[in-house]
């Protein structure tokens, strides 16, 4: 008759078996969010309140994005999502934003070719739905309509800096 240890079984031939310390610890991967925060943000309505009357076409709304990390500590990282924004008509601002909302997540027992993708996909996919809902109370307070930014696709973000890297890699031996 087998016992009980923590709802497991002990395995047969007695007493349960001790693994390699590093063995145990590479099997526990942890991924959690330490802190997030607004780091930076400004909101800026240069025309109002002509602006804030209704507008006889729709704005041009330009939004860029950047994610941006920084190792902290062997198992910290603070990952920092930058939005900018402005939305125009006929050459005009109607607003502005720039935000940077940033978290310090905790990455320990993760394979190293895994957190590169962690800290720049993950990561600022976690933060985005609160940088959004900034943004878009931000918006409303400034007299405007509600703006709500499209879900963003990280991956495709990440391939492209990696893409872009690389180019920077082959240009540079041929500069030399």
């Amino acid at each position: 008759m087998a016992t009980s240890n923590n709802g497991g079984q002990t395995p047969p031939g007695g007493a349960p078996q001790q693994s390699d310390p590093a063995q145990a610890q590479a099997a526990q991967a942890q991924f959690r969010v330490l802190a997030q925060y607004t780091k930076d943000f400004s909101f800026e309505n240069p025309n109002a309140p002509q602006s804030v009357s209704q507008q006889p076409q729709q704005p041009s709304i330009n939004i860029q994005i950047n994610v941006n990390p920084k190792q902290l500590s062997d198992t910290s990282f603070e990952v920092e999502l930058k939005l900018e924004g402005k939305a125009e008509v006929n050459g005009s601002t109607l607003f502005a934003f720039d935000l940077v909302y940033a978290g310090v997540f905790h990455l320990q027992g993760i394979p190293q070719e895994s957190v590169g993708p962690l800290i720049m996909i993950e990561c600022p996919r976690m933060l985005f739905p609160f940088a959004r809902e900034i943004i878009a109370s931000a918006i409303v307070s400034g007299g405007f309509p509600p703006l709500m930014l499209d879900p963003i696709d990280f991956v495709a973000l990440y391939q492209q800096k990696l893409a872009h890297a690389q180019q920077q890699q082959q240009e540079a031996p041929a500069q030399t």
